[in-house]
């Protein structure tokens, strides 16, 4: 076996991972790999559901977040303008406390420069007419959201990484991830590559990968689930995503007249080599009962097919993003919490821009501030994910 160099390898091709490539390869960096077991968009990203909202936490995620949508709109203009949509993203409660929560969040959202604002329940109907609202307490929508398509996106993000001269390898198992001698080498199929440094993109794997190597994170790997439909013809297409907070379930627009639900997080940690497969009865009840009560329109919608991925969750809902402390050359790219779609375009500029310039790089450093690794101390125990789609500002409580 002949030993290769590069100057990074990214060890994961989900969104994230070949969003990095893509960034990362267009810089003069060296030899750029990225490399997966399975097949782009394979894990979690293939099974996400493709929202693309501001409606977040903190100015940070908010400012990533924007960047993804318009990098997203941008790569799918040019080479599947099916991939984005813009649709608007609205949530709703139908309890005063909860309605109390959205007003806050509107005013903090306003403050980072959302565009959103509240919106009545005839006006929401208009939009969703397969829904029934006339009980809400209060609602937020931002007209300019988004829904897209994550694997074909990856694919764009792969493909454009090939394009700029990353080698791509995707197929072959993996074997190893060890220090050596000031650098990094890893191994997978019947390579092995000396790398001046790795990114650990693994989602819900990256776990694993980077307690064997002695470095662990707070990662917690949990189960999530979503479902597409068929419902019965008729109505605006595309219509807003929606989420009912009470119920936590979200719908969106899919392609040929379908709709994409969740969320059946499940929130506890799981191996991510044992779960995954298709949405259990549990769920599908869940998701029977709220179309019944809240989407009664869509009550007789057929059963497309339903699906269970892994996503991964981190103490303080942010995800882990650049160098790992006391570890030279190994740097990580996980932990979204179940939003990874939403931030990967924006969040692989900012890891690329970092890298592309180096370890001494102030300001490029400081734009990952809020995500990087260092922040929690060897040690912390992972804890029990939580909601998805949750009001939770900081600190903040839920309601």
């Amino acid at each position: 076996m002949v030993l290769e160099h590069a100057d990074t390898v990214v060890l994961g091709a989900g969104i994230a991972g070949c969003a990095l490539a893509y960034h990362l390869a267009g810089k003069n960096v060296g030899a750029v790999v990225v490399y997966d077991p399975r097949t782009p968009a394979a894990g979690a990203t293939g099974r996400a559901a493709g929202v693309v909202t501001e409606q977040l936490w903190n100015e940070w995620d908010v400012e990533v977040a924007r960047a993804s949508k318009n990098e997203y709109a941008q790569l799918a203009a040019r080479w599947d303008p099916s991939a984005f949509t813009a649709n608007g993203f609205a949530r709703f409660t139908a309890h005063a406390a909860a309605a109390q929560v959205l007003v806050e969040t509107l005013g903090r959202l306003h403050s980072w420069n959302v565009d959103v604002r509240a919106i009545g329940a005839e006006e929401l109907t208009r939009a969703v007419p397969w829904a029934r609202l006339d009980d809400l307490a209060g609602a937020i929508y931002s007209p300019h959201d988004a829904v897209v398509t994550p694997s074909s996106l990856t694919e764009i993000y792969a493909e454009g990484a090939r394009s700029r001269g990353a080698d791509v390898d995707f197929g072959a198992p993996f074997r190893s991830l060890e220090a050596d001698a000031g650098a990094w080498r890893v191994a997978w199929g019947t390579r092995e590559v000396r790398a001046n440094r790795v990114v650990v993109a693994a989602g819900a794997w990256s776990k694993k990968i980077l307690a064997n190597v002695h470095h662990p994170l707070p990662l917690a790997p949990y189960r999530t689930q979503a479902a597409v439909l068929r419902p019965p013809p008729g109505g605006p297409i595309p219509f807003p995503s929606v989420h009912d907070i009470d119920l936590d379930v979200y719908v969106r627009p899919e392609d040929q007249g379908r709709i994409l639900a969740g969320d059946g997080t499940e929130l506890v940690e799981v191996d991510p080599d044992r779960t995954g497969g298709g949405g259990d009865e549990t769920f599908l009840t869940h998701l029977a009962e709220t179309f019944e009560t809240r989407f009664p329109g869509w009550a007789e919608a057929e059963l497309v097919r339903a699906w269970a991925g892994v996503c991964t969750s981190t103490p303080d809902r942010r995800p882990f993003v650049g160098p790992m402390p006391e570890a030279p050359g190994l740097n990580v790219l996980t932990g979204f919490n179940g939003f990874g779609v939403m931030r990967a375009g924006g969040v692989a500029q900012r890891l690329a821009a970092y890298l592309g310039v180096g370890e001494g790089a102030t300001a490029e450093r400081e734009a990952l501030r809020p995500v990087l690794p260092e922040r929690f101390p060897p040690g912390t125990p992972a804890v029990a994910p939580r909601p998805g789609f949750t009001l939770e500002a900081g600190d903040h409580p839920r309601f």
